[in-house]
């Protein structure tokens, strides 16, 4: 079985940050997928607004290109871990999924 998902090569956070500034807050979107684990009234608190901003002003402790191609980008933000998968291309950032996770999930990489 092929994981799509794990992560291949760790980014250096400065070649992100540097990636992911060339974007301007209309280039990046949520997808149908971003909020799949979230309930509704995380919802409420949690807005495309919200993730945006994360992107946009906070600065991740590690970033790593998955096998699907898409980055995992992961942040400390608000006393919480918050891993965000996103699809990079010349034109946009794609949000494909935003949740939470546990500091002993943070992979080694």
């Amino acid at each position: 079985m092929v994981y799509v998902n794990k992560i291949i090569k760790k980014i250096e956070l400065d070649e992100f940050n540097k990636k992911i500034s060339r974007y301007s807050k209309e280039d990046i979107i949520c997808t149908r997928h971003t909020f799949f684990h979230f309930s509704q009234k995380q919802r409420e608190i949690y807005t495309e607004e919200e993730i945006i901003k994360i992107i946009r002003k906070e600065k991740p402790f590690l970033v790593g290109i998955q096998e699907n191609e898409n980055y995992s980008v992961f942040y400390r933000y608000k006393n919480k871990i918050y891993r965000i998968i996103l699809g990079i291309d010349s034109r946009k950032i794609n949000i494909v999924t935003f949740y939470f996770i546990d500091e002993r999930q943070v992979p080694k990489i």
